[in-house]
């Protein structure tokens, strides 16, 4: 069994910061030792540079900081291309870049060539895990998780149900997608290291008959996941209202159909009650905070404090294309100027947390991935902490970590990603 040694700063959490905000390890001078794709060891070189055989070449990153693989826990793989569009509010988007460029995914070719440019930049932006939306077609689906075998990463993904309110070429036909939906679970969901989310878009694009039946396919495979979106805008909130006035508010219509549990993944979140966080809680489902794409279609700012106070499970996702970067570390920022802005403040720790072992604990990756603990698969980043004259120069005078990681995370994006490996093997290098 081959072994790999990398040396440089080396951090990573153990747990939850606000839990235990000692609870991380930082080497200043560190070395993580790779065997067979999983951790073998990490700690100080002084202490482990003895324990290598003496084949083991070690590979040194003088200026870097190595870290655990970022985790997006909500991004659409078919929208790269209408990223930066003008800014409409939310159904707007839909209807004028969302909908038309989805279309596309009906060509195979477009299919198989975006999965390519997507995979490559979440790995060049340092994302090594993510949980993604395809779009209706079932070539899409088949496209990313065939991109992201290849490189063999920790994805979980799913094509999207829809059978009303989006154009006639993004609808799934009489039986609501049941069939395409039960051959990808079938094809993908625990081969290698891929997962299957059964995917509604959101309810305005379901009926009741179409959410009932995902839900009948949800309790038919368990371990699957479920991914939406909920409480993104207040017009999209009253819609739903009209579109399903039976239901007490906008998380029912989920529970009513069987679609919210501790594999749910509800994306956005910035418009809800006290009910629903302590139900979102109680039924131990996640929500995925998108800052980027938040602010930049206008739809609010998150409340941290009201999901910490309800103990409810969330983590950090771009949101590409309504987000405005594929970059965790950009996304971060966000997220700290939406803290600010809601009179709290975010720590470097708890944003780090939120993207790494915070988004593999919300998609269940945790006993894999999210840190250096012995055994876990070696997903890890290279940052250069001298990407850019101005990262240098400012990290040249941060002497405490937490300086250092509060610096990196408002000042960096994809220009620190030096290096990124999955599974021990490197997937990109600048």
């Amino acid at each position: 069994m081959r072994q790999y040694a990398y040396r440089a700063q080396i951090f990573h959490l153990l747990d939850d910061p606000q839990h235990d905000a000692e609870a991380f390890q930082y080497f200043k001078d560190g070395l993580l030792i790779v065997e067979d794709g999983h951790v073998k060891a990490v700690g100080s070189f002084r202490r482990l540079a003895k324990t290598l055989r003496a084949s083991t070449k070690i590979n040194h990153y003088k200026n870097h900081l190595i870290m655990p693989g970022f985790i997006d826990t909500h991004i659409h793989f078919p929208q790269v291309d209408i990223i930066g569009s003008y800014g409409r509010q939310l159904l707007d988007w839909l209807q004028d870049y969302t909908f038309p460029a989805e279309l596309a995914f009906k060509d195979s070719k477009v299919c198989v060539e975006t999965a390519r440019f997507f995979v490559k930049e979440l790995l060049r932006n340092g994302t090594t895990s993510a949980l993604v939306f395809g779009t209706v077609h079932e070539g899409s689906a088949d496209a990313l998780f065939a991109e992201a075998q290849k490189k063999n990463m920790r994805l979980i993904a799913g094509k999207v149900l829809m059978d009303r309110g989006a154009p006639k070429g993004l609808l799934d036909g009489k039986d609501l997608g049941r069939a395409a939906t039960k051959r990808l679970i079938k094809k993908w969901h625990g081969r290698g290291r891929l997962g299957y989310a059964i995917t509604p878009r959101f309810a305005p694009t379901s009926t009741p008959e179409q959410l009932a039946m995902a839900g009948v396919l949800k309790a038919e495979n368990p371990s699957v996941h479920v991914h939406t979106h909920m409480c993104e805008n207040k017009d999209e909130i009253k819609y739903v209202g009209e579109l399903f006035p039976d239901s007490t508010d906008y998380l029912d219509v989920y529970e009513k159909h069987g679609l919210v549990g501790d594999k749910t993944v509800l994306a956005h979140g910035v418009h809800m009650s006290a009910s629903m966080c302590k139900r979102v809680s109680a039924n131990g489902a996640a929500i995925s905070l998108c800052p980027t794409s938040n602010m930049f279609i206008g739809s609010g700012l998150f409340n941290l404090s009201q999901l910490r106070r309800h103990k409810v499970r969330h983590a950090l996702g771009t949101d590409i294309g309504g987000g405005t970067s594929f970059s965790m570390l950009m996304t971060m920022n966000a997220a700290y100027s939406v803290c600010q802005l809601r009179d709290l403040s975010l720590s470097s720790m708890d944003a780090f947390y939120m993207a790494t072992l915070g988004g593999a604990k919300v998609l269940g990756m945790d006993k894999y991935v999210g840190n250096f603990e012995l055994g876990k698969e070696a997903d890890f980043v290279v940052m250069d902490l001298k990407a850019t004259p101005l990262i240098a120069r400012r990290l040249k005078i941060a002497k405490r970590l937490k300086a250092l990681l509060f610096a990196i995370m408002i000042l960096g994006d994809d220009r620190m990603i030096a290096e990124t490996f999955v599974m021990g093997r490197s997937v990109y290098k600048k």
